[in-house]
């Protein structure tokens, strides 16, 4: 995969996750579900802080408005890292695996990053009693503290009781799977998949499975020699 394909396939799925989010964002209230089967809903919330709605002031003693700035730089920090490794994976020609991983895992990032940079002075705030606006007067925050929206959610098993014998669970109910997520999310979580079940295909060295190609395709087959004196006693 080169350079052009790989931008091409972030781009792809950029536009995807942004207009899902707008959408999202300007036609539901906080909150609001629609179910599409029994199985899926689009469930509209925002999530302010990391993954599972985790923040930073739940683990360091910061103020939530800290902890999200922190975040939010960090996030930038970490996207310029994972750019680097784009740009170098595909430099290095390494396996199209490889590639298509980290073009996936650099997709998302840039995805929730955007809206945690920009959303909060692009809308007004979401309730469940109104719709924001997009370019509000009013926006419901500064840019660095904008909150990722989610909407994909998967409730397959519903009302499920944890075993007794299940320490601190036991006897309470369950819905799985339980977090709601969107399209950058799912992009990170594929391509930390597909490094995880093709690692050896992702981290191979191509330029050695090259050589041993070439290699094997130029194997001749043997070949049958015939001693010229019975050779030349036969056509006699």
């Amino acid at each position: 995969m080169n350079l052009k394909k790989s931008l091409l396939l972030v781009t792809v799925i950029l536009i995807i996750d942004q207009i899902s989010k707008i959408y999202i964002k300007t036609h539901f209230t906080y909150q609001e579900s629609v179910a599409v089967f029994d199985w899926f809903q689009i469930l509209f919330i925002e999530n302010s802080g990391a993954a599972w709605g985790a923040k930073l002031s739940d683990f360091l003693p910061v103020s939530e408005s800290t902890g999200k700035l922190i975040l939010t730089i960090f996030r930038l920090l970490a996207i310029t890292g994972i750019g680097y490794w784009l740009y170098d994976t595909i430099k290095k020609n390494s396996p199209n695996t490889l590639i298509l991983a980290v073009s996936l895992i650099f997709a998302g990032a840039v995805g929730n990053i955007l809206d945690s940079v920009f959303y909060g002075t692009l809308f007004n705030e979401s309730t469940p009693s109104q719709v924001a606006t997009l370019f509000s007067d009013e926006p419901y925050d500064s840019i660095f503290y904008g909150k990722v929206v989610d909407m994909l959610h998967f409730p397959i098993i519903k009302g499920a009781v944890w075993p007794e014998w299940v320490p601190y669970f036991g006897g309470s109910t369950f819905n799985f799977f339980e977090p709601v997520f969107n399209i950058a999310d799912m992009a990170i979580s594929t391509g930390v998949g597909v490094l995880l079940v093709f690692n050896k295909k992702a981290f191979g060295d191509k330029k050695n499975e090259a050589v041993a190609d070439v290699e094997e395709s130029q194997i001749e087959e043997p070949q049958v020699e015939v001693n010229e004196y019975v050779f030349s006693g036969v056509t006699q």
